[in-house]
């Protein structure tokens, strides 16, 4: 069984879930919106240019979720799910999905932002299985922290390789999706790379690599 893989942002969907959730924060009056969102865009234009310290975002993000419920968050993701994120999955992408799953691959995701949003999402894919950021959990409350390796750049592929020995698995065969730069360390690993709507640097990569380009809508 084949290992088909998928970055979440801008890759399944047409948007960055952490960014909207940025945006939810706001309008539930958790964040001052115009200055929590001119942080936001600042980190994510860093990200963007490759340069971002992913522990300086999820730090940022996470604060307004201190004190608060898993179930808490859990019970407000999932209408926004169906109100912000649907509308926003690129139909090539449930195509592609499906035609991994068809041919009897294994599916799983594996994403920079957090297992509070990419859980929900994947779920609402009709994806099981996800790597991503974990958060810290302490008295029954988020505390704004996360939790081991951070599923950015080269820490994808240590939380893969992880992933990958726990479940008995290997890349023999593997595919892997993904529109940004940061991911270049895992698409040279796998067998087959595929860039999504890329980056101007993940494109001149791939075209000089001769990997697949997929123009996703």
């Amino acid at each position: 069984m084949a290992l088909a893989i998928f970055d979440l942002d801008e890759t399944l969907i047409h948007g960055d879930c952490a960014t909207l959730w940025s945006e939810q924060m706001g309008r539930l009056g958790w964040v001052d919106p115009e200055s929590f969102m001119r942080k936001n865009n600042e980190l994510m234009d860093a990200y963007s240019h490759g340069k971002l310290r992913m522990e300086e975002y999820m730090d940022f993000s996470l604060e307004p979720m201190i004190g608060r419920t898993p179930q808490e968050v859990e019970h407000l993701v999932g209408p926004w799910v169906e109100d912000y994120i649907e509308p926003i999955i690129f139909s090539d992408a449930t195509k592609t999905i499906a035609a991994h799953r068809k041919a009897g691959d294994r599916i799983l995701v594996i994403s920079a932002s957090g297992t509070h949003l990419v859980g929900p999402i994947a779920e609402r894919l009709g994806i099981d299985e996800i790597l991503a950021i974990e958060l810290g959990v302490e008295h029954g409350v988020y505390n704004g922290h996360t939790v081991g390796t951070l599923t950015y750049r080269e820490g994808k592929i240590t939380r893969l390789l992880e992933w990958l020995d726990a479940q008995e698995e290997n890349l023999e065969g593997a595919s892997f999706y993904s529109d940004s730069r940061n991911d270049l360390p895992l698409l040279m690993k796998v067998d087959f790379p595929h860039v999504v709507n890329p980056d101007p640097v993940l494109l001149e990569h791939a075209e000089k690599a001769g990997w697949p380009i997929h123009l996703w809508k």
